[in-house]
């Protein structure tokens, strides 16, 4: 299997700002590359040099065969890009707006409205086709920003932040229709900042803070990374918890977490259901009364925060998105 995407040694300033440093990735053809990381980490500026959006000032990238550079206008034939904000003319139809970028790619006007009719279909728009996409719900706009950027039916695609600002439900259908376009066949580079979306979505993970890569894998190798499974207990009452931060300091292999407000204490251990046999014996002997008990793997916000020492959600700076592009810099099709 070849590789659709490659960049190396990647870096891209803005003023003071490293917003990239050193990044190198690599997407094999037909599969999902979720690049993970808090608002500032470079998962932005890496999407936008990689669609032509940005020039990097050093290192190198190939889409599609194509250099992302000199060859610019070849590459914007075969790749399609939804940003973070849906990019669609609030004063022309949901039908229209397809239509004009059918046409914007020259597929001719036969073609360019067949496609139309296509998306709208596919992305469950065809009632909502002949209105203004100005009265569309967040949700059907950045549907339709997504039908948007399949319609020349490009076989890599750039999903920046796709579901931000999403509610729960126009999530999961989104998260549907991206599945459905991996199966067809589709590459994909899918940036977040949404633990399970990547864990969902993704084939690998590359993991990035302050525009460096800090690891990468499948979700389960970079769970592994943190190691064992995780003891969690919730207390019934929340005078205990001193007492039981110090039982399963004894149990575990590291220092217990503890969220007081909800008198949950969660421990990593070695050795799964034997040292939640000995831990419901000790809180028993100790007379701590436990109000939930249970074994858990590592999530990705575990291995964010081992990774980084700081969560997935932490906002930070976001330079990357504040620079606008030139006009030499927008793609054409």
């Amino acid at each position: 299997m070849s590789d659709a995407i490659v960049a190396e040694d990647l870096v891209k300033t803005y003023g003071k700002v490293r917003a990239l440093d050193g990044l190198s990735l690599r997407v094999p053809e037909g599969t999902v590359l979720g690049l993970l990381g808090p608002n500032g980490a470079g998962k932005t500026t890496a999407a936008r040099i990689l669609s032509t959006l940005v020039r990097p000032d050093s290192g190198r990238a190939t889409v599609a065969g194509f250099d992302v550079v000199s060859e610019p206008r070849a590459l914007k034939r075969v790749i399609g890009l939804s940003g973070q904000n849906a990019a669609v003319d609030e004063h022309l139809t949901g039908f229209e707006n397809l239509d004009m970028v059918g046409r914007l790619y020259h597929l001719g006007r036969t073609r360019s409205r067949q496609r139309a009719e296509e998306l709208l279909e596919q992305f469950d728009l065809v009632e909502a086709g002949g209105r203004v996409a100005k009265g569309y719900s967040g949700g059907m706009r950045r549907r339709l920003d997504l039908a948007a950027a399949l319609v020349a039916s490009p076989p890599v695609l750039f999903l920046d932040e796709p579901t931000t600002g999403l509610d729960p439900r126009s999530r999961l259908g989104l998260w549907e229709v991206i599945a459905d376009l991996v199966r067809a066949g589709t590459t994909l580079l899918l940036t977040t900042q949404y633990l399970e979306e990547a864990d969902r979505l993704a084939d690998s993970i590359a993991v990035i803070d302050r525009g460096h890569l800090i690891a990468e894998g499948t979700s389960d190798e970079l769970k592994s990374q943190v190691g064992g499974e995780r003891l969690e207990v919730t207390l019934a009452d929340r005078g205990a918890i001193d007492r039981a931060r110090a039982l399963l300091a004894r149990l575990g292999v590291g220092e217990p977490d503890v969220e007081e407000n909800t008198r949950r204490l969660t421990v990593p251990i070695t050795g799964g259901a034997r040292v939640l046999a000995a831990a419901l014996r000790e809180f028993d002997e100790a007379d701590i009364e436990l109000q939930d008990v249970g074994l858990r793997r590592p999530t990705l916000d575990d291995v964010f925060l081992s990774l980084t020492g700081h969560a997935a959600e932490v906002a930070e700076p976001d330079s990357e998105s504040q620079q606008p592009a030139t006009p030499e810099e927008v793609p054409s099709p």
